[in-house]
């Protein structure tokens, strides 16, 4: 799935653990890992949810916008050459 090296790399990024992410969302960790491995389909609405709790654009994470936040914005440019 598109988002999958992204939705990660954020995480990753703001140096966070899936459990932290989960605390954030109300979310169990076991659905949020199958989100990012993708083993389940997120839907919009959860998206959005993770985008919010990220501060992400869903743009970026859906690979639409290379821009994916004012104070990130350098540091997810030089990630992304490395992927």
């Amino acid at each position: 799935m598109y988002y999958l090296p992204r939705l990660k790399e954020v995480r990753l990024m703001k140096n966070m653990k899936q459990k932290d992410v989960c605390a954030l969302l109300n979310m169990k960790q076991s659905q949020y890992s199958r989100y990012e491995s993708g083993e389940d389909e997120m839907k919009v609405g959860t998206l959005i949810e993770i985008c919010e709790a990220l501060d992400i654009s869903a743009d970026y994470i859906l690979g639409l916008s290379d821009k994916c936040s004012k104070i990130y914005k350098n540091h997810c440019l030089d990630k992304l050459s490395g992927i």
